[in-house]
C-alpha cells in the first residue's frame, strides 16, 4: 500500500524529505562522469593502461575512476582524467 504522505511528490522531493537528495545527486553526478570519461576513451581508442599513463598514475586508480560505484574521485583525479582526454572539467553550483 503506498504512503499517502508521498502521493503527488516528486523523487527529488522524497529524497530531500529523507535526507539523501544530495548523496542521489552526488552518486548519479559520478555515473555520467564514468560513462563521458569512458566513452570518451573508446572514441579516441585510448586502453586503460594509456589514460593511466596520461593522468600519471595507475591502472587501478583508472578502475575505480571508472567504476561508477565508486565514490574515490577527487576533483584533481577528474581534471587529471579530462586533461589526458584533451577536454576541461567544468563544474558550477545552480
Amino acid at each position: 500500500m503506498m504512503n499517502a504522505k508521498h502521493l503527488g511528490s516528486t523523487l527529488d522531493d522524497f529524497l530531500a524529505e529523507e535526507g539523501r537528495l544530495a548523496e542521489a545527486e552526488a552518486v548519479a553526478t559520478k555515473r555520467v562522469l564514468a560513462f563521458q570519461i569512458a566513452s570518451l576513451m573508446q572514441e579516441q581508442q585510448i586502453t586503460k593502461a594509456e589514460m593511466a599513463r596520461r593522468m600519471n598514475t595507475s591502472r587501478a586508480a583508472v578502475n575505480r575512476l571508472l567504476d561508477a560505484h565508486s565514490e574515490s574521485a577527487t576533483l584533481a583525479t577528474l581534471e587529471k582524467a579530462a586533461a589526458a582526454l584533451g577536454r576541461r572539467l567544468q563544474i558550477e553550483l545552480v
